[in-house]
């Protein structure tokens, strides 16, 4: 018999109190990777041995731009959630967690910035 108060039990929160909270987000951020990694993949593929100008034009696109900067999104906070996993249960001084934790946002929100940076300055033609 789980030591659980029926109201724990109820609400489905955990000793963290964010209940399936990581999980889903883990889960959605996961399944639109692969959608618009297999987009950025076919895109690679078609642009293969075109020369620049077509390059350009294909990336200026504003379809094309906003399908990348969503698979940066996507792919950075999916990165974030599942290193934040991993030092939450192998990082034990909560000094060096919460430094950990602090870093680990700050550098999955640099490496957002500066991607949505690059695509957008393709996309205006920069």
């Amino acid at each position: 018999m789980a030591m659980i108060t029926p109201l724990k039990r109820a609400r489905g929160l955990g000793s963290a109190h964010e209940g399936p909270t990581h999980f889903l987000k883990q889960r959605l951020t996961g399944a639109s990777n692969a959608v618009l990694f297999a987009f950025a993949v076919g895109l690679i593929a078609a642009l293969a041995g075109t020369d620049l100008t077509t390059v350009k034009a294909t990336l200026a696109h504003p379809a094309v731009a906003v399908a990348l900067i969503a698979l940066i999104v996507s792919m950075t906070v999916h990165m974030r959630i599942g290193m934040q996993v991993i030092i939450e249960d192998y990082v034990h001084g909560e000094g060096a967690k919460m430094l950990l934790l602090l870093g680990n946002t700050f550098f999955a929100a640099a490496i957002a910035v500066i991607s949505i940076f690059a695509v957008l300055k393709l996309s205006f033609g920069g």
